[in-house]
């Protein structure tokens, strides 16, 4: 089955043609389809089934039409691939050895590309073909140059068609060698050659085959008979007996030379490629919609080789050459005055013996009454008064309408010699130069042609025109602040007006934060917040209305701040100056006035200004001297520039510079010390910072002396983190007085000295123990200790310690206070109730506690009553508050009640007063007029009881009893 698709040579109009029909013809005669049961259409596509050669082989093509008209398709052409052989015996081919032969293959009866091959004696055993032996593809013969030995066999052509795949064979050739002898040297014969003229296809393979007989075997070479080289794009084939030219283009046509050379001579086959090309379209007409009586023109160009001959169909036929008012002249066709028959579809045709074209357009034929729908007047046209009026009387009329103007009921024809300022064009266009306020009016259009008539009509209203009474000017700014920029109006009532601002020509977007539309009807102002100095520029408030659009402008000047400076660099460094240079960045308006110089180390935390010479850099200057820098400090440097606005930002850090070694000018602070082990000087100080350290090798040299004594004893530590050293002397007597100094050096030298200080040597614990030790027990969780002091101890004594626990094998319950000085007594809290603790005091000093005394027990007393007061209640009388409760009962295990005590104070103030009393009720005064609150305590020798909750004492309440009184939080 054979299915045929018309698709891009239609008309792109008739893709309607879904909405359509199609026929198709077959060599030009038209296929009926309801008498041919073997082809069908479908959706304009031809289907052909159970094809048959005979009836079914030639030239195609599909006329598609619709009520618009009808076109062509391209022709398409159907052919059947056949191979036909019809074998019979071959006489044998009797040669000499060293002779050339030809082996006939004979081409059978065919359809469709061929290929020829040759077998030698068995099947698989295919003729490789090289210098001495070639296959044609144009022939099909085998060519065998000089014939050898080896050559001897059966010879058979194999015949492919390379559309069906079908093979036949010839029948066998036997190629014998004769008896009477070689066959001697000769010079080369020509046997495959091209023909003398050779048509080649634009973009085609051109392929053309040279081969020779001769003895010795002859070699092949090619040549253009022009002489130029051959292009990179040509290949040569099979020990170059083929030459094949791929893309072939008008450069490639010309004279070929083969040229066939063994060493008895040589022979040439010379040939001539011409070049073809089908039609292809360089100029094409369009689609056209034209007016009843106007003139068609259409023209149509194609290139080719040889040049293309043109025609013409309209709907499918051929149109006359001369026909009425139809002219056809070299692919122009034209039309001296249209009318509706012309209407349809036309096609130019451009044709060589190569090809054929078709390019499609559709004439339509338009005749109609005028219509004002699409373009009537305006109903309200507004004009400034002092400018020019077009009105435009344009309907859609075929052919064109003749207009006729009125203002109210007076012809505009008439009007004309009154009013000099009115001109009437030819397409019926109305223009009023210089209009004032009585041209104002109601204006009509009439528009007539055979077809028909149709009016319109609009009112023109003369406004006066629109003035800016207050716009912006040119103003200078500074960075942050706003400012609005005014745009005020007046103009005619009737007018619609409206405001927007460009800014160095683009259109201010009301999204950007920075700028506000503001002001009333005829106001335009436009405020911007917060300017920065990208807000720099000109600024214009363009005034559109229905009638005019005028603007004005100001530039607007933005000062800021410095921008920052650039390029800092260190030119010369010591170990306490660095010379800077820098270049000034942009100042942003406001000339420069100073710059700043700042630094930074990894010792400071940011950025700190520095001291300069000069001491204050103006704005010209660009270079200055920091001074006062730490030696063999690594320093980054920047800059800022100030100007009348303010500091600006800092310019890039400089390089990390160090600064030059020094001998340490600083030396270590708070030499003290005191205390270690025995016959021991401890000396501590604090270290020099590392900034201040001035140089590698840096340590530390600590002078000592007894107190009184002229020679120093000096010690090295080459540690710089080190505040600490400890000097060791069995001769050293306790707690004896010696001058310290402590220095610094690196490797630059010895820096300073600091002051002398006294600093003690170790002493030793107290010798002596503490006597009369006792104690009593105060509460469930307090014991106070008492002891006499050390009076005749040789050492020192800071204080006293006193070491208690509860249990005498746990030693984790042990626990320590001390007290400072001369005190005998001591506190221990934080006990528990009714418990036995042992207790021992000894005397302390830096360098320990002395011996024990004695150990002692005290019992703390039981806990105090867990049990609140009860039943608490109170009465007021004027000032006088009297307040009574339940006594309260001691369980057991807790100590006795001895008392009470009630407190109060003012709601919401923290200042308590307190009454005690071992009655059961108490009476209290309370001044002014505030509410207060009470509480009621049991006391014991365990310490205070748990407290009631707090009890409000409203003064507008005379009693309460609980559970029913106030409890406040």
């Amino acid at each position: 089955m054979v299915t045929m698709v018309n698709t891009g040579d239609m008309l792109s109009h008739l893709q309607m043609i879904v909405f359509g029909h199609h026929r198709w013809s077959l060599n030009g005669t038209l296929i009926d389809f309801r008498m041919d049961s073997r082809r069908l259409l479908s959706g304009g596509n031809l289907i052909i089934r159970n094809l048959d050669r005979n009836q079914d082989a030639g030239t195609y093509q599909c006329t598609a039409f619709n009520t618009q008209g009808a076109v062509l398709s391209r022709r398409a052409s159907l052919k059947f691939a056949y191979l036909e052989f019809q074998t019979q015996m071959r006489s044998p081919v009797s040669v000499r050895e060293g002779q050339g032969v030809v082996l006939l293959c004979g081409k059978p009866a065919y359809s469709g590309d061929l290929t020829f091959a040759w077998v030698f004696n068995e099947y698989t055993y295919f003729v490789q073909q090289d210098n001495r032996r070639f296959v044609s593809q144009e022939t099909g013969n085998l060519y065998i140059a000089k014939v050898e030995p080896s050559d001897v066999g059966n010879y058979t052509c194999v015949v492919t068609n390379r559309v069906t795949r079908e093979k036949v064979n010839s029948s066998p050739t036997p190629l014998v060698l004769r008896t009477d002898g070689a066959m001697g040297e000769y010079e080369p014969k020509i046997e495959v050659h091209f023909p003398d003229t050779v048509p080649a296809a634009k973009g085609s393979i051109v392929t053309l085959e040279c081969f020779a007989l001769g003895n010795p075997v002859p070699q092949i070479t090619w040549r253009r008979a022009n002489g130029t080289p051959f292009p990179s794009k040509v290949k040569m084939k099979n020990s170059n007996v083929v030459l094949e030219i791929p893309s072939f283009q008008q450069e490639d046509a010309g004279g070929y030379d083969c040229l066939a050379e063994n060493k008895m001579g040589k022979n040439v086959a010379r040939g001539r490629l011409l070049f073809h090309a089908k039609p292809q379209w360089i100029q094409t007409m369009r689609d056209s919609a034209l007016a009843i009586n106007e003139r068609l023109f259409w023209e149509c160009k194609a290139n080719g080789k040889p040049k293309p001959s043109y025609s013409w169909l309209k709907n499918g036929d051929s149109l006359c050459h001369f026909q009425d008012r139809v002219h056809i002249e070299n692919g122009a066709l034209s039309i001296a005055a249209v009318n509706l028959s012309d209407a349809g579809m036309y096609q130019c045709v451009a044709e060589n013996k190569h090809g054929v074209i078709y390019f499609s357009a559709e004439l339509v034929v338009l005749a109609s009454p005028p219509d004002f729908s699409k373009n009537p007047l305006r109903a309200l046209l507004k004009a400034r008064a002092g400018s020019m009026v077009t009105m435009e009387c344009k309907p859609q009329a075929y052919p064109q309408a003749i207009s006729l103007w009125k203002k109210g009921n007076e012809p505009v024809q008439t009007m004309r010699c009154q009013a000099q300022s009115l001109t009437l064009l030819p397409d019926g266009t109305l223009k009023i130069s210089n209009v004032t306020k009585t041209d104002g009016g109601i204006f009509s259009c009439q528009a007539q042609n055979q077809f028909g008539t149709a009016s319109t009509s609009g009112t023109l209203l003369v406004t006066n025109p629109t003035k800016i009474t207050l716009g912006p000017v040119d103003m200078e700014i500074i960075v942050g602040e706003s400012i609005v920029l005014p745009c005020q109006i007046t103009l005619d009532p009737a007018l619609d007006v409206s405001f927007f601002w460009t800014f160095n020509g683009h259109v201010i977007s009301k999204a950007d934060k920075h700028y506000e539309h503001v002001g009333g009807p005829t106001s335009g102002d436009l405020m911007i917040r917060n300017i920065q100095l990208n807000h720099a520029g000109k600024y214009v408030c363009v005034v559109d209305t229905d009638v005019e659009s005028l603007s004005t402008s100001a530039f607007l000047n933005v000062k800021g701040p410095p921008g920052p400076p650039d390029m800092v660099a260190v030119e010369e460094i010591t170990d306490s100056t660095a010379q800077l240079s820098w270049t000034s960045g942009p100042n942003n308006g406001s000339p420069i006035t100073s710059y700043i110089i700042q630094t930074k180390t990894p010792f400071t935390v940011g950025w700190q200004a520095v001291d300069t010479v000069p001491e204050v850099i103006d704005g010209n200057t660009l270079t200055a001297t920091v001074v006062n820098l730490n030696a063999w400090v690594e320093y980054e440097f920047r800059v800022v520039a100030r100007n009348a606005v303010g500091m600006g930002e800092p310019s890039p850090a400089s390089l990390k510079t160090r600064t030059e070694d020094a001998v340490p000018d600083t030396a270590p602070a708070n030499v003290g010390g005191g205390g270690g082990a025995k016959s021991e000087l401890v000396i501590t100080w604090e270290s020099v910072p590392e900034e201040l350290q001035n140089g590698d090798g840096f340590g530390y040299i600590i002078a000592l002396r007894p107190l009184g004594e002229v020679t120093w004893t000096h010690a090295v530590t080459s540690t710089p983190g080190v505040s600490r050293f400890v000097y060791q002397n069995d001769s050293i007597p306790p707690f004896y007085p010696f001058s310290v100094k402590v220095g610094a050096y690196n490797t630059k030298g010895q820096g300073p000295f600091s002051p002398v200080t006294t600093v003690f040597s170790a002493e030793e614990e107290p010798s002596g123990v503490p006597g009369g030790v006792w104690a009593r027990s105060v509460s469930a969780s307090e014991i106070e200790v008492y002891w006499q002091c050390l009076v005749s101890t040789p050492e020192r004594v800071l204080g006293y310690e006193v070491v208690y626990w509860e249990d005498d094998t746990k030693p984790e319950t042990v626990g320590k206070v001390r007290v400072s000085g001369n005190q005998t007594t001591a506190y221990i809290t934080g006990l528990k109730a009714y418990s036995q603790y042992f207790l021992t005091v000894s005397a302390f000093n830096t360098a320990g506690t002395g011996p024990l005394s004695p150990t002692i027990n005290a019992t703390s007393k039981k806990p105090p009553p867990e049990q609140a007061p009860l039943n608490v209640e109170w009465t007021l009388i004027g000032s006088k508050l009297i307040v009574h409760w339940d006594s309260v009962v001691a369980m057991e295990m807790e100590s006795k009640v001895t008392g009470y005590q009630v407190t109060y104070r003012r709601n919401r103030h923290k200042e308590v007063n307190s009454v005690t009393t071992i009655e059961t009720t108490v009476e209290v005064v309370l001044p002014g007029s505030d509410d207060y609150v009470i509480q009621v305590w049991a006391l014991s020798d365990g310490g205070p009881g748990t407290p009631t909750d707090p009890i409000g004492i409203h003064r507008l309440s005379k009693s309460c009893t609980q559970p029913f009184c106030l409890i406040l939080p």
